[in-house]
């Protein structure tokens, strides 16, 4: 808790971000932060609640209320000890996670939650600057090893527990850079690249290394890769994406294109990165585009095309459009459906609510027209309803359906459910360990399936226990 009766005697302060003409120039984050002693003042707002609702919404169980006390009492060096004993990299969460917590807290019933998100950020920024972010090399070795592939939140959490218990743990990442989609996914604006980079550098010196441009079932064989190691983690993620105009008219046209084919392209150019080959130059410059999908993605394809000089982006839900204010009776603490509009919406998208998509026309074997009709609230098209909408460039963005099923899976003989599970393995906070006589875990989304990066963060850290149990016989690591 902060001061008891701060919640009475200060109002929640909301982020600020730098005006969108400014900030749609260029590709850094626009976030103003807030200084020391307004982010004290809010985190004074956590109540003696007496149950502190927002831990059901934290996946990495998260101290909110500690933290935001010491924060509140100008402690931040304990603050931030506190925050990372529970979250290997907060300063992720704190830019990227959508905030269950604050969803859950019990001023929210009010809607006015303590803004846990900026403070958490704060705290992990503050860290950093005072030196307090040291590695933690282990005090001896066990003599195991352990390969994490993939090196998104997951394989980065994993991997950096095993380190500091003495693993000698081995990441190998397809691209020439660590950090999976945090990296390659999320545009620059939302989180600059440092931000990552500065992590891999410690983790490198606690004792993991590092093998990019390594994409396993291709350069290196996975079951090569299993008797190497003592421990196998399967991190990699889920890269399939959800498709449901396969088989729509014109979907073969030139300009309709995976939303992750069109963002880690433009990643690539800010880190002065080849964009890769197969698929040829994506841009928004110059076109109306249409974003399919209303989720994290398709937020972050808007943006990106702003940046890029598009002339117009339209989004498309097939969902109804949300109620702006919830019902708390029946939600809280839970997360609610509700309106949201993100940065990247509020820099000038239209949002266009049950909308279903029904193909594609052309010219010269290139995009000219989206198809549509509109549908009911159960998803059922209205007769008459049909239109269309002129567009250059088609960016599907609607998930994904699991892991790439070739490759690692299939070398390692490793059957994949709808939604990216193992067959076998239930997705719950204990079973890690894949079936059978091996040494194979899986953490993350290719576990659960697409899911937040608090959660992959949270994967990371059990599935890290569960293997130094493995290995050990017993653990250490928190649960």
């Amino acid at each position: 808790m902060g001061k008891l009766t701060g919640f009475l005697e200060f109002e929640r302060a909301e982020r600020e971000y730098a005006p969108v003409e400014e900030r749609t120039k260029h590709w850094k984050e626009f976030v103003i932060a807030p200084s020391d002693g307004e982010t004290e003042t809010q985190a004074a707002r956590c109540m003696d609640c007496g149950i502190p609702f927002c831990h059901t919404g934290c996946p990495v169980n998260n101290q909110i209320p500690d933290w935001n006390n010491l924060v509140y009492d100008g402690n931040w060096k304990e603050a931030a000890l506190n925050l990372h004993s529970t979250n290997n990299f907060p300063e992720v969460t704190g830019r990227i996670c959508p905030a269950p917590c604050e969803a859950a807290c019990t001023l929210n019933i009010d809607d006015n939650p303590v803004t846990i998100k900026s403070i958490e950020g704060a705290i992990a920024d503050r860290a950093f600057e005072e030196g307090w972010v040291v590695p933690q090399p282990p005090t001896k070795k066990t003599g195991s090893t352990v390969a994490v592939i993939g090196s998104g939140p997951a394989g980065l959490a994993a991997a950096q527990q095993l380190a500091r218990v003495g693993h000698d743990v081995h990441v190998y990442e397809k691209n020439a850079r660590p950090g999976g989609l945090l990296v390659y996914g999320i545009p620059d604006f939302k989180m600059e690249k440092t931000i990552i980079a500065r992590r891999v550098k410690q983790m490198k010196v606690e004792g993991v290394t590092f093998h990019c441009n390594v994409n396993v079932g291709v350069d290196v064989n996975a079951d090569e890769l299993q008797e190497k190691h003592d421990a196998v983690l399967l991190a990699m993620g889920s890269e399939t994406p959800f498709d449901f105009f396969a088989k729509a008219p014109g979907r073969e046209l030139d300009g309709i294109h995976y939303a992750m084919n069109f963002l880690p392209q433009q990643n690539r150019r800010v880190a002065r990165e080849p964009i890769g080959e197969g698929i040829g130059e994506l841009t928004a410059e110059g076109k109306h585009v249409i974003v399919i999908g209303g989720g994290d993605t398709g937020s972050d394809c808007i943006g990106t095309s702003f940046r890029q000089g598009a002339k117009s982006v339209t989004q498309l839900e097939i969902m109804p459009r949300p109620p702006e204010k919830e019902d708390k009776a029946m939600s809280w603490p839970h997360w609610p459906m509700k309106l949201r509009v993100s940065t990247s919406q509020a820099e000038g998208a239209e949002t266009l609510y049950s909308i279903s998509t029904t193909g594609f026309s052309g010219e010269d074997g290139k995009i000219t027209k989206l198809n549509y009709v509109k549908v009911d609230a159960k998803l059922q098209p209205v007769e008459g309803s049909e239109g269309s909408l002129d567009t250059d460039l088609v960016l599907l963005a609607m998930g994904f359906s699991g892991p790439i099923q070739d490759g690692a899976i299939e070398q390692l003989g490793l059957e994949v459910v709808p939604r990216g599970r193992f067959k076998g393995l239930d997705s719950n906070e204990d079973d890690y360990k894949l079936p059978g006589d091996n040494n194979l875990f899986a953490a993350g989304d290719v576990r659960r399936g697409q899911s937040l990066v608090v959660w992959a963060i949270r994967e990371g850290r059990q599935a890290a226990r569960a293997i130094d149990k493995h290995l050990m016989g017993t653990t250490v690591l928190p649960g």
